[in-house]
């Protein structure tokens, strides 16, 4: 039941002893914001690294073929291999557990591409259907991303990267259903992404549908890569050491040449992400909880010098009839407010600087691989707060219960201190 007396009681005795409150506040106040600032910032460096490095599906692996180091079989080291969509059905057909799976074809160094008077040599990617289920990280802005019946039927469509647009287009031009030119082929643009990645040079791309890149400038079926993405419940490094089987027995590679092939497992690369990040949160959490005990610690501290100081009125509040849980709740009660109330300020202070940080580099278009968008999680903020709940109980738990154990005849005839 809310009492308005008690209330008015622990405001005035508050006030009464502004600098002591501040003071014993600031512990609190301090640890909050330390473990709200630390934890926005920390989030910050996870966007940012797992934007630099996480570069497509965080369950897809890459397999590039190289050169054998080791013979096998009858066949010398030095060899070349050369993957075919021969190889994709083989994967296909034997190894449980794929999600996805696509080849990538393309030039290095670029193409030229033209659009009326402009031009420029960009990057030209091909892939099938399934490659832009595994390439999430691309933001589609305008239009539509390559479907399967643009791989089907080998339709000359292509989407481009926003750079690109910025080069070949008008300010205001829409590329959208324009005919760009690549390498004397005319290519239909269907889509426009943006792609953060490589600090942006992933954004000077076009990409093509797989069978038109076949059918346009490779005369034979060979592919250059492929990626596979797992399906839910199964280990990313299992379908890896399965497809890798596969590959090597058709190819006469030795199981031991770990060289033929370069592999990148995104899934394996963003689970160790994760175990750095996850470390680093458990630091940053523990070294703020040891600035917020001791902020508890000295608001404990405070109640129980407050309890000395009252201990005559103490006396007098059992001698006409106060219960030993009145007693309680009013030490709680002001313990509560000092601790509750510095929290919430440091919380508020708290993400109020990470927001002042990420606006900053927002508006002055600051730009780092490592650090992007901090921010402040909802499950942080509920643990702040129960946290301060929690605090504020124990700061006056201890105080409470000793001034209720006091008897009436002793806290009558001791001194105020």
């Amino acid at each position: 039941m809310f009492d308005i007396d008690k209330w008015q009681e622990v405001l005035t005795t508050i006030w009464q002893h502004k600098l002591r409150t501040i003071a014993t506040a600031f512990g609190v106040f301090a640890g909050i914001f330390m473990l709200v600032l630390l934890m926005g910032a920390g989030q910050g460096l996870r966007n940012g690294v797992r934007e630099a490095t996480v570069l497509d599906a965080t369950n897809s692996i890459w397999f590039i073929p190289r050169r054998t180091t080791m013979a096998y079989k009858g066949y010398k080291p030095g060899r070349t291999i050369k993957l075919t969509e021969e190889d994709l059905d083989l994967v296909k057909s034997s190894v449980d557990g794929i999600e996805y799976i696509s080849p990538e074809n393309g030039v290095q160094g670029g193409r030229m591409v033209t659009y009326g008077n402009k031009s420029g040599e960009f990057e030209v990617i091909a892939g099938a259907e399934q490659y832009f289920s595994i390439k999430v990280n691309l933001e589609y802005t305008h239009g539509r991303k390559i479907n399967y019946p643009d791989n089907y039927d080998a339709r000359k469509t292509c989407i481009v990267g926003d750079e690109i647009t910025n080069v070949l287009f008008e300010k205001d031009e829409d590329p959208i259903g324009k005919y760009i030119i690549i390498d004397g082929v005319a290519f239909l643009v269907v889509g426009v992404f943006h792609d953060d990645g490589q600090g942006g040079r992933f954004a000077e791309r076009i990409y093509i549908p797989f069978n038109s890149y076949q059918g346009t400038f490779n005369s034979s079926d060979e592919i250059n890569l492929f990626a596979v993405t797992t399906m839910p419940g199964f280990s990313g490094k299992k379908v890896e050491q399965a497809v890798k089987k596969a590959i090597y027995q058709k190819h006469f590679i030795h199981p031991d040449d770990n060289r033929a092939f370069f592999i990148h497992n995104q899934e394996e690369q963003f689970k160790e992400i994760q175990g750095v990040f996850t470390g680093i949160e458990a630091i940053i959490l523990l070294v703020s909880v040891g600035s917020l005990i001791a902020g508890i610690m000295g608001v404990s501290n405070i109640m129980i010098i407050v309890v000395q100081e009252r201990t005559k009125e103490i006396g007098v509040r059992k001698a006409i009839g106060a219960t030993p849980g009145s007693i309680i709740g009013l030490i709680l009660q002001e313990a509560m407010i000092i601790t509750i109330t510095a929290g919430i300020l440091g919380l508020a202070l708290g993400i109020a600087a990470i927001e002042g940080i990420n606006s900053f580099m927002v508006l002055n278009g600051v730009e780092t691989d490592f650090f992007k968008n901090p921010n402040v999680e909802m499950r942080i903020a509920l643990i702040a707060m129960f946290i301060l709940v929690v605090a504020g109980f124990l700061a006056g738990w201890i105080p409470s219960r000793q001034a209720a154990r006091l008897r009436p005849i002793e806290a009558l005839n001791s001194e105020n201190k």
